[in-house]
């Protein structure tokens, strides 16, 4: 993995905790689970294991670095960082906790299209995912007009505390 893209990840998730340590409303949000220090360096690791799969190709069924379809992408990132999944956005919108649009962290997985399609948000309103065949894997901003008008919900889940395997 570059040392660009392991960049390019922290300082994305620093960011987002930097925003919502600013925006204050009076009222405490019980909307969406805290996200602790902890939890941002962990999901760092799966923003950085994402994005270091940009490029590689579309594979219907595919949950490896040869060809990922998009829960299979999922469930690739997810199992590097010692989380396992299964495959299928349906069995995976099951899992974690629910989170609104507007409380989004890096890291959390984002679903669409009545649960036929997810991927994994990396913050500013971006994500992660392997969208069709001659596309492969990519990243779309959450206002693009397929996805806003798409949108099914976000879950966010515990990441293990734990180094991930290699990326071999």
């Amino acid at each position: 993995m570059s040392t660009t893209v392991t960049v390019l990840a922290i300082a994305l998730c620093g960011l987002s905790v930097i925003v919502a340590g600013c925006r204050s409303t009076g009222e405490p949000n019980r909307s969406a689970p805290v996200v602790s220090a902890a939890h941002v360096e962990r999901a760092s690791r799966v923003v950085a294991l994402a994005l270091a799969q940009v490029g590689a190709p579309y594979r219907w069924g595919g949950a490896d670095p040869r060809g990922f379809d998009c829960s299979g992408l999922v469930m690739y990132v997810y199992g590097r960082a010692g989380v396992s999944l299964p495959h299928g956005a349906a069995k995976q919108y099951r899992l974690g906790t629910p989170v609104s649009r507007k409380e989004l962290a890096p890291g959390d997985i984002v679903f669409f299209d009545r649960l036929n399609h997810s991927g994994i948000y990396i913050g500013d309103g971006r994500f992660v995912h392997a969208s069709k065949t001659g596309d492969g894997v990519k990243i779309s901003r959450l206002d693009e007009g397929w996805f806003e008008r798409r949108w099914v919900g976000a879950r966010r889940l515990p990441i293990a505390d734990r180094q991930s395997r290699s990326d071999a």
